[in-house]
């Protein structure tokens, strides 16, 4: 049996301090879970771009726009600069999950019979949603290599 002090009352509940701090880990974990997406996002597309380029031997004319469009929204347009040393193939916009990816190709042939491939994707990591490459604070590299 429990006993009560005289004028002290039980109440079951949360107090103000631990509502606040549940509703703090909340939305931590909302807003890493959200960057999470968009990084997952642009590294598919960045491996996606990539390994369609490798595949066919990191030819100088490769348009993944003739090889994706059936499967994704992409097309040519602005996109990161090219990082010095490689030759820019193109850059292209790549709209998945209401969002906008601006990916830009290049190459470099590294050694002789080795060319490397990079593909850099940037995107709008808060969502500003206003369809300019301006507004992409964000950046995902990959470069993988093909035998020429």
């Amino acid at each position: 049996m429990v006993m009560a002090v005289r004028g002290t009352k039980y109440r079951a509940g949360f107090t103000l301090i631990e509502v606040m701090i549940a509703t703090v880990i909340f939305i931590i974990a909302v807003l890493g879970t959200s960057a999470y997406r968009y990084s997952a996002a642009a590294a598919r597309t960045g491996l996606l771009l990539c390994e369609g380029w490798r595949g066919i031997g990191g030819a100088d004319d490769y348009d993944p726009v003739g090889y994706f469009s059936s499967d994704l929204d992409i097309a040519t347009s602005p996109g990161p600069a090219v990082p010095d040393g490689f030759t820019p193939l193109g850059s292209y916009k790549i709209v998945l999950e209401s969002s906008d990816y601006y990916a830009t190709l290049s190459w470099k042939d590294v050694n002789p019979g080795l060319r490397a491939l990079n593909v850099l994707v940037g995107w709008d990591q808060m969502g500003r949603g206003t369809d300019s490459l301006q507004d992409a604070n964000k950046l995902f590299k990959l470069t993988t290599y093909v035998e020429n």
